[in-house]
């Protein structure tokens, strides 16, 4: 007998498994690894993608944690992710529910709100632009017809923002729905007919028994779609640039803009570095509150 042969099965399973993981690991680390390490390198100096490349040590970061630009930039995208998480997280849960107790009519309800899941970012962005557009968009048609001001949902600086987070929600909250409803479809019948046996009212059993049950599918839903909220970039970009007066302006449309637009690519890493570091503190905390049993996975 070779000394192979006497592996337990499940070492020579893993040994196996290894072997098959190795090309996704290198791909991992030549498209998103070594990107983040050249990228934090190249932040401590100053290079203008031609011939300008001096070193400046921390000289970037201090001028970005000054930046007037950056600061608003950070600020819209938290304001854009917990609006838009938030209420995507309502309508998809309470769309769960929902079309968890109709009999007739799931699939084909299903299907209409799983269509918009299924567009690109950029095309959502497009189809939106021209419908919210105040002379030929159908919106602005249709405001007129009942007597209304046609309004310049994008291009009205007090808005804009709250027309994206509504972009965004229509867009999205499919994808909410469809992880909240397995999980509202795999809760136990059990605890919710003892309760309602003992007199407990609706509200009760959804407060004490659906949200707790759903906890895990809840907290793996918002780290999901918080960490895509983090990184917006393609409605942003397609809608309004991040304006007017930069009161969309992301932290990705603000790296893109110093990368593409006025060349300072040590300007655009080093926003990129510090934004994946705070992108990683929230994945952090998300991964704190999940179940153990749900890190493990």
């Amino acid at each position: 007998m070779t000394g192979r042969s006497r592996l337990p099965f499940r070492a020579r399973g893993r040994d196996r498994g290894s072997r098959f993981l190795l090309p996704a690991i290198v791909i991992l680390g030549v498209t998103s690894i070594y990107p983040t390490l050249y990228s934090f390198y190249m932040s401590f100096f100053d290079w203008n993608w031609g011939e300008r490349l001096n070193f400046v040590g921390l000289t970037n970061y201090i001028d970005l944690f000054t930046s007037d630009p950056f600061r608003n930039a950070l600020w819209n995208t938290i304001v854009f992710t917990v609006c838009a998480v938030s209420i995507e997280l309502v309508l998809g849960l309470g769309l769960a529910l929902v079309l968890t107790r109709l009999r007739f009519g799931q699939g084909v309800l299903r299907t209409l709100l799983l269509v918009p899941l299924m567009v690109s970012g950029i095309i959502v962005s497009v189809i939106w632009k021209v419908m919210l557009d105040p002379t030929v968009g159908i919106i602005g048609y249709g405001l007129g017809l009942i007597g209304l001001p046609r309004l310049g949902f994008l291009g009205d600086p007090s808005m804009a923002m709250a027309t994206i987070i509504l972009i965004d929600t229509w867009w999205q909250t499919a994808f909410v729905f469809i992880v909240l409803s397995a999980g509202v479809q795999a809760l136990p019948i059990e605890p919710f007919e003892a309760a309602q046996v003992d007199g407990a009212s609706v509200w009760q059993r959804f407060r004490y028994l659906t949200i707790p049950l759903l906890r895990p599918a809840i907290l793996v839903v918002l780290m999901f779609r918080t960490v895509d909220c983090l990184k917006v970039f393609a409605i942003i970009y397609g809608t309004t640039g991040g304006g007017p007066l930069r009161t969309t302006e992301s932290v990705q449309i603000l790296a893109y803009r110093e990368a593409f637009k006025t060349l300072n690519m040590s300007v655009s890493m080093t926003t990129m570095v510090v934004f994946a570091a705070f992108a990683l503190l929230v994945l952090a905390i998300f991964q704190r509150l999940l179940p153990t049993e749900e890190r493990a996975t």
